[in-house]
């Protein structure tokens, strides 16, 4: 299984929009999937600037990949599918 680093952006329109929640996401992963998910709050990714990349809350994925408009049941979705990949 690979690691996966979680970075939630705690900026003011990200909480206010969703990222208060996703801050739980710790809670709602699988027991097999806790060892390889580092997951951190940040006081702000500032990615609300740029219209180009989507809306608020936004998560980064392994300091790489953003996610727009996150809720827990796409960024669950999404470490499950960067935990069990196999290439690499």
């Amino acid at each position: 299984m690979k690691k996966v680093t979680v970075e939630i952006c705690c900026g003011t329109a990200c909480y206010l929009l969703g990222s208060a929640k996703l801050l739980t996401l710790e809670e709602q992963l699988p027991e097999e999937w806790k060892e390889f998910v580092q997951i951190k709050a940040l006081p702000c990714l500032n990615l609300c600037e740029s219209a180009k990349l989507g809306a608020a809350p936004f998560v980064r994925l392994n300091q790489t990949e953003i996610m727009p408009e996150a809720t827990m049941e796409k960024v669950l979705a999404r470490i499950g599918k960067l935990v069990n990949r196999d290439d690499d």
